[in-house]
């Protein structure tokens, strides 16, 4: 996805998908910490805000990033 406003769409709907599936937020925020790890390995951002998010991630330890996963749900779940 190379628009922000997508990017935070499609993650809002799967936010919303894993709560009507019964997974708490925590839960989500574990699977996000996974594909956050994935996505910083694997894929080249499409737009500065999604280079910042790997700049970010790449530098940051474990809790650091557990911590991101979260904060990065509580924005677009906001914003939703």
């Amino acid at each position: 996805m190379q628009d922000w406003s997508e990017w935070r769409q499609t993650l809002a709907q799967a936010i919303d998908v894993g709560h009507t599936m019964g997974m708490s937020d925590e839960e989500i925020a574990q699977k996000a910490e996974a594909i956050g790890d994935f996505l910083a390995k694997n894929v080249d951002p499409k737009n500065p805000e999604q280079r910042l998010l790997k700049e970010l991630w790449e530098v940051a330890d474990e809790e650091q990033q557990q911590e991101l996963a979260r904060l990065i749900i509580e924005v677009v779940s906001k914003g939703h």
